[in-house]
């Protein structure tokens, strides 16, 4: 295995609870100025007048060390007083709000109405929660998932959680990603010299990841770095640890499988990881466009977070010093 030879940012794309977990693992090993999490919002909704953002919460919460690790979202030593109340006024109950989550959700949508960007809000929350990377939301402007599925267009989190997944997909929608503009932070970062890598979280691609690359420029600016960028795949052996990634790609028609992700990012990435019970992919996949490596992937502790985080970072300084052919260490 190489060792980590080189310094520099590095830029992570990432959805919520899988993608979350990586973070947590980068955080750990990078010397926090190095790292960036841009975080989908592509999953914000406005409900019960406020505005609610699920992946930069799981994201903060769980950097943060308040993260409920039961359940995976939401924060730890939550109440339902609210919720309770609520469902007593025979109000909307279908996506729950706890407590001291809900204290989150006020504080953001009191600033954004008084005119504060989402990028100084989120700075604010990750500072008061001791979270010392950052973590940038992936634009300023809304952008919202919609899900066209069989039973019609839903926003993302009535098909996701009022409706449990169930109505079959047929496709998404961005809508506001055509005018919204990426994250200056962000688009600063990825035209920096001395950037070391983007890595892809292993997050859904189709609803997590995707709607960063549908802002305006964004493909573009990955596709003119030097830098490595690389994949950490969702699937492990033919199914996903969380969400509904794998039922997704099946009504999409597609495979769940890791060479369907090396399609789906294909023109982008310069490497992928696997998880070692996907080995077989190795002799599958083109290695003469893309570099694989096989390694540990399923996440059950900080340990497991940490070991593929700097595994990640490896393979990532392998592909950076093949491309300039410094190479000087060993595999």
């Amino acid at each position: 295995m190489t060792k980590l030879l080189r310094e520099g940012p590095c830029v992570y794309l990432s959805g919520g609870v899988g993608g979350a977990k990586l973070a947590l693992g980068l955080s750990s090993v990078l010397d926090p100025s190095s790292l960036m999490i841009v975080a989908n919002t592509g999953d914000d909704f406005e409900h019960l007048g406020l505005t609610i953002c699920p992946d930069i919460d799981t994201l903060a919460y769980t950097l943060g060390g308040v993260a409920n690790t039961d359940q995976g979202w939401g924060r730890e030593d939550e109440t339902d007083s609210f919720m309770s109340a609520l469902a007593d006024l025979g109000g909307e109950t279908w996506f729950f709000l706890g407590d001291r989550d809900l204290a989150t959700h006020i504080e953001r949508s009191v600033r954004l109405a008084s005119g504060e960007t989402l990028t100084s809000i989120t700075a604010g929350l990750c500072s008061r929660l001791g979270v010392r990377c950052q973590i940038l939301p992936m634009s300023d402007d809304p952008v919202r998932t919609l899900v066209n599925t069989s039973s019609g267009l839903l926003e993302f989190q009535h098909y996701f959680v009022r409706d449990r997944c169930e109505p079959r997909v047929l496709g998404f929608r961005f809508m506001g990603a055509e005018q919204a503009e990426p994250n200056a932070h962000v688009l600063r970062a990825l035209s920096d010299s001395t950037l070391r890598c983007v890595i892809i979280g292993p997050s859904n691609p189709y609803i997590s990841i995707d709607p960063i690359l549908a802002l305006p420029g964004l493909m573009e600016a990955l596709k003119d770095i030097k830098a490595p960028i690389i994949a950490v795949s969702p699937i492990i052996s033919g199914r996903a640890i969380k969400g509904p990634t794998a039922k997704m790609m099946r009504e999409l028609g597609l495979s769940v499988s890791v060479q369907q992700i090396v399609k789906h990012y294909e023109g982008l990435i310069d490497g992928i990881v696997v998880d070692t019970s996907d080995v077989s992919a190795l002799d599958i996949i083109d290695k003469d466009s893309i570099e694989v490596r096989s390694m540990r992937t399923l996440m059950s502790n900080l340990e497991d977070r940490a070991e593929l985080a700097r595994s990640v970072l490896k393979f990532a300084d392998y592909l950076s010093y093949k491309c300039t052919g410094a190479l000087s260490v060993q595999e």
